[in-house]
């Protein structure tokens, strides 16, 4: 049977992952749109600006709050990362590091983005 391309769920590298540091909301949202297949599903204007963008069940958020993006990012677990592999190339977008990493006795499948904005994702799935 085939297993559609799903994000599963995401994982900050530091602390929050609906608060990742980016400077321009709008770029950020139209980006992750075309690149990760993401919607907006909410927009807060109060002390950090911040928008929230969601693919099947997983949500990221991105706000203004002065932090270094390059310092940042989220791990990104999916079903069937060839095929997310596959769709995050034909948009246009740079995969890097294609390898088996071993955590905990645990192999997963990874590879590496870094976005235009300096965030970096570890895509993952579980072998």
């Amino acid at each position: 049977m085939f297993n559609q391309p799903k994000f599963e769920a995401a994982f900050p590298f530091q602390e929050d992952v609906l608060a990742l540091p980016v400077v321009d909301l709008d770029a950020t949202a139209d980006w992750y749109a075309q690149a990760f297949g993401m919607v907006e599903v909410e927009r807060q204007f109060q002390t950090n600006p911040t928008v929230i963008l969601a693919r099947d069940d997983v949500q990221i958020g991105f706000a203004i709050n002065g932090g270094d993006a390059s310092q940042e990012g989220a791990a990104i677990r999916v079903a069937n990362i060839q095929g997310i592999k596959a769709e995050l190339e034909s948009k246009g977008v740079e995969i890097g590091n294609w390898r088996v990493d071993e955590r905990d006795g645990k192999r997963f499948q990874v590879f590496f983005v870094v976005a235009p904005d300096g965030l970096c994702y570890c895509f993952n799935e579980p072998i």
